[in-house]
């Protein structure tokens, strides 16, 4: 019989030794070079036109508002990082349909909160929907996401929107992945980075970095869409019974909302062949889902008081439990890999960090970067640039500890740094 390692290959899923980083990186260089030049390539590399040169303001204090889920926040923010009056509203247009006075009112009515708070005019925003991002620092949005519905401000350049019933304010509009990459300028004192990359992390993924071709501009690289990953069977069938099957194929192999699927797909082939007994087999062949906490949990052997763990009721024989991790495990494994992989290539792709005494900044933002309990993830990746990096080509870089609420730091820096 297949070891388990045997089978995941068979099925073309790589176990971490079998992955060529090399070969990865370069496709990724390749992809962004063609995003880049407007030519054909899974990256859609966005400029933002907004750049990271010059100090921040050290002490001043401006508006920051964070929308990209069901809730919206607001706060003051400062640097070096201090967070003041921050609030939770309910994001206009989750629950019932809104049109624009509605949907701009909830903003504005933040916004003069805060006011009250900071007499700035410097307002910067994370707004982390689809959006075409403009030289101004405004953004004109595309489409909505996570069940927004107001439909009447697709289109909108919602800065400006804003900004007219206000009637006052100098407001910078900024996607979350753009505003952790900014958030790192609030970590690096008096010896600036070199350069910067924002990685988020969590339910889903994507990458910012800063782009020389264009000045120094930062890249929305919208990294999750990357299709030159090959994919593995498991992949496949979990691809296929997503609403997007097809898309975003990068995303769905080192995102919080897959891993799990995926983890699933791969214990219910590995019941069909024999790889557990009749009564855990049985069981998977009822599962229609499992989520990647489940899993994880399941994989580091984490009980949560008050949350039962599915999986328990599944895996009860002892052997069943260490081949189903054995099998499990590496899915945490190969995505934090992949995310090295594609750190590396963004971190070559800048040129900077030749200098040891100002490597490239790396801030990271998401619950599978810093919650994953499986495996040590920030390890992982770390030991994989050190050998991508660091000793094959004397690229230095560090990874900035984590920046409480950098959605909103980092939209405060891009109000402060607004020119």
């Amino acid at each position: 019989m297949q070891t388990p390692e045997e089978f995941l290959n068979a099925n073309r899923f790589s176990v971490p030794s079998e992955i060529d980083r090399n070969a990865e990186i370069r496709l990724f260089l390749s992809e962004m070079e063609a995003g880049l030049r407007g030519e054909a390539s899974s990256l859609l590399m966005v400029n933002t036109h907004i750049g990271v040169s010059g100090k921040v303001p050290q002490g001043e204090r401006v508006i920051a508002l964070d929308a990209g889920g069901t809730n919206f926040r607001g706060a003051v923010v400062s640097i070096p990082p201090k967070i003041f009056a921050k609030q939770n509203r309910s994001m206009p247009g989750v629950k019932s349909e809104v049109g624009e006075e509605e949907f701009y009112a909830a903003f504005a009515t933040e916004v003069e909160r805060l006011k009250g708070e900071e007499p700035s005019s410097r307002i910067g925003w994370c707004f982390s929907y689809p959006a075409i991002a403009t030289e101004d620092g405004d953004a004109k949005l595309v489409a909505w996401t996570k069940g927004i519905k107001a439909p009447s401000i697709v289109g909108e350049y919602v800065g400006h929107e804003l900004r007219k019933r206000l009637g006052y304010g100098e407001i910078a509009v900024v996607n979350d992945t753009v505003a952790t990459l900014l958030a790192a300028k609030a970590t690096e004192g008096d010896n600036a980075y070199s350069s910067y990359i924002g990685f988020i992390l969590g339910t889903g993924t994507n990458c910012a970095y800063v782009e020389s071709e264009l000045g120094g501009k930062i890249v929305n690289a919208e990294s999750g869409a990357f299709d030159k990953i090959p994919q593995s069977a498991f992949d496949e069938a979990m691809d296929a019974k997503t609403l997007s099957p097809g898309k975003q194929i990068f995303e769905k192999m080192i995102a919080g909302a897959y891993l799990g699927p995926i983890a699933l797909e791969i214990w219910k082939a590995a019941a069909k062949v024999g790889f557990f007994t009749g009564s855990a087999a049985a069981k998977l062949t009822g599962i229609g889902a499992l989520s990647t906490m489940d899993v994880d949990d399941f994989c580091g052997m984490v009980k949560r008081e008050g949350r039962e763990n599915e999986i328990d009721s599944i895996f009860v024989n002892e052997a069943d439990r260490r081949m189903a991790r054995r099998l499990a495990i590496p899915v945490f494994e190969r995505a934090a890999i992949l995310s090295a992989i594609h750190l590396a290539a963004f971190a070559i792709k800048s040129g900077e960090g030749v200098d040891e005494s100002r490597p490239i900044a790396i801030t990271v933002d998401g619950s599978t970067w810093y919650k994953t309990v499986s495996i040590d993830f920030a390890a992982i990746v770390k030991r994989e640039l050190d050998s991508l990096l660091v000793r094959r080509r004397n690229i230095h870089y560090v990874i900035t500890p984590e920046i409480a609420d950098a959605p909103l730091i980092g939209a405060g820096i891009a109000a402060l740094l607004k020119k």
